[in-house]
């Protein structure tokens, strides 16, 4: 039987204040079968200025249907949404249903992706700054205009901007969003529209795929667990950034076997699933919630043992997936064993997966089978074993770029030497790095050049001696070269020099600055940061180091059971 519509779609238009107005009374829900919100602060800043463009931003699709009375979470807004009859369930449109919702509410702020103001000097939206500026109007005063009036009478000053200002309010508030709305009550038929709509020409990642299949009902998505929560979860609770669903995924999976690259459409059926089952009769909930527990032991390894503060640091995530398996198989390994998973972590990182035949998944199953049950010397000594040198190098810092592996490490050295502020003096910790990089894939925005790529010999522009590491909006960034060679403005000289020596900086350095002495600058301090490099992953790797296990897992005979004629 061919399932479809009793009635084909209407064509209608919301005014923008019209259908944000209706989000925040609950009146637009998000089907639980829906992807999870994915986009950055810049997505939304891009959506504006579309908007006050007049640009046209792509039309909704609306399933009218009725809806229960329920807290539901939208973006960063948590609304309790009242029972009604006809609510408007977003299928298609809902990054931009979310995102104006969010960035127009006073309580979006609270997520850096919404927190936005209207530059009145640039005619540009951007991220809400640290301190008020009068020229910089947040977005939910701009978009209610007695505030809006408010806010000008405050700042007389800016008289002459008023008109410019209410222009920017009336467009957004009058903008025509066209949308096509479907009415029926098969959820089939919704779930088949949503499907074809997002599907067709892409390819859904397994984590997409896999929150689909166990979605659960309708209604109980407000208190179920699902990838993206983990997610946000660890984010919240360790400042350690976004871990992408598949790595979430991942180590779900890898808790629960080793093979990492099963078939998923059965991994709660003991009796359908092929190969071995560690937890029989464990259900979707319970999966979840001891995955994120792993997740999270793995994660606290990273920052408080090996020194990756931060997700966009970690060298290879598949490693974060073999930890999370090991963690939740040995969630407290004692002080020897957390000793040689450092080592083994970091030798994995320095020789990379190059030394597993085939590619990155082959390497993540192998590593994951080393991990047994019950067994945690074994364990580490499988992954040590499964890690051999086969080379002596070490990252190249003449090729610096945020997205690769290498770059990760050299990043992990810098903070282990803990970077200071050049203008407090004070040493920058993990909340530092978490909120100049909130929904950021790379630690690119951490990361200053010292010099402007058009003043840098080309032979340099690649290398990591034209970088520091300053997660801080407060530290100079157009002037940076200025303020090192400058010295001191605000600070004794024996904490400046502090700050310099945190940056693999030095007064000599400074001097081959001040002076543009560029050839010996760049090269004494590549030499001063391959040195500190070199200590930090000979400190971390101990190459050398016998790999014994704890005492207490070594075989030892018992002599009680010894006839004593035969001692």
């Amino acid at each position: 039987m061919t399932i479809g519509l009793d009635a084909g779609p209407t064509a209608t238009t919301f005014y923008l204040e019209d259908l944000v107005t209706q989000a925040w009374r609950g009146y637009v829900r998000v089907p639980h079968f829906q992807r999870d919100f994915r986009w950055g602060k810049q997505d939304v800043i891009r959506l504006f200025d579309s908007i006050v463009r007049g640009y046209p931003i792509g039309s909704l699709l609306m399933w009218v249907r009725a809806a229960p009375a329920q807290w539901i979470k939208l973006g960063a807004l948590d609304i309790d949404a009242p029972s009604v009859d006809r609510a408007y369930w977003v299928v298609d449109g809902q990054q931009r249903v979310t995102s104006l919702a969010n960035a127009l509410h006073e309580g979006g702020r609270h997520d850096p992706r919404f927190g936005l103001v209207y530059d009145l000097r640039s005619r540009r939206f951007s991220a809400r700054p640290s301190n008020r500026d009068p020229w910089e109007i947040p977005l939910p005063i701009i978009f209610d205009l007695q505030r809006l009036i408010r806010w000008f009478s405050e700042y007389p000053e800016l008289a002459d901007e008023l008109d410019a200002a209410t222009s920017v309010a009336k467009t957004i508030r009058q903008f025509k969003i066209p949308a096509y709305q479907v009415e029926g009550e098969d959820e089939a038929v919704l779930t088949d529209i949503f499907d074809r709509m997002n599907n067709y020409g892409k390819r859904l990642s397994r984590a997409e795929v896999f929150s689909a299949l166990y979605a659960g009902a309708e209604g109980e998505q407000a208190t179920t667990l699902d990838i993206d929560v983990i997610a946000e979860n660890i984010d919240a609770d360790l400042g350690f950034g976004m871990i992408d669903d598949d790595t979430v995924l991942r180590a779900i999976l890898a808790r629960r076997g080793p093979d990492v690259t099963r078939e998923i459409r059965n991994e709660f059926s003991d009796h359908d699933r092929r190969g071995s089952v560690e937890f029989r009769g464990e259900g979707r909930e319970a999966a979840y919630l001891a995955g994120e527990e792993a997740l999270r032991r793995a994660v606290r390894f990273l920052q408080e043992e090996a020194g990756v503060p931060h997700f966009t640091f970690l060298p290879y995530r598949y490693l974060l997936v073999v930890l999370s398996r090991l963690f939740a198989h040995h969630p407290n390994p004692d002080v020897r064993s957390i000793t040689l998973l450092r080592r083994w972590f970091w030798r994995a990182a320095v020789v990379g997966p190059e030394i597993f035949k085939g590619n990155v998944t082959g390497g993540m199953r192998l590593l994951c089978g080393k991990v047994v049950p019950e067994r945690l010397s074994l364990s580490v000594q499988g992954l040590l074993i499964a890690i051999r040198r086969i080379n002596e190098d070490y990252p190249d810092l003449e090729r610096f770029r945020t997205n690769e592996s290498a770059t990760k490490t050299i990043l992990c050295s810098w903070w282990f030497e803990g970077p200071r502020s050049l203008m407090t003096g004070e040493a920058y910790e993990r909340p530092d790095l978490s909120k100049i990089l909130t929904d950021r894939p790379t630690a690119a925005d951490a990361v200053r050049y010292i010099l402007g790529r058009r003043s840098v010999p080309r032979k340099y522009a690649m290398w990591a001696a034209n970088r520091m590491l300053l997660p801080s909006e407060e530290d100079p960034v157009d002037e940076l070269d200025d303020r090192l060679s400058s010295g001191p403005l605000t600070l004794d000289p024996y904490t400046w020099d502090q700050a310099l020596k945190s940056h693999a900086m030095s007064d000599q350095m400074t001097s081959y600055l001040n002076g543009r002495d560029l050839n010996h600058f760049f090269k004494l301090r590549q030499r001063e940061l391959a040195e500190r490099l070199a200590r930090f992953l000979d400190s971390m790797c101990e190459w050398e180091h016998e790999d014994t296990p704890p005492l207490d897992a070594l075989v030892i005979e018992d002599f009680d059971d010894i006839d004593d004629e035969k001692v």
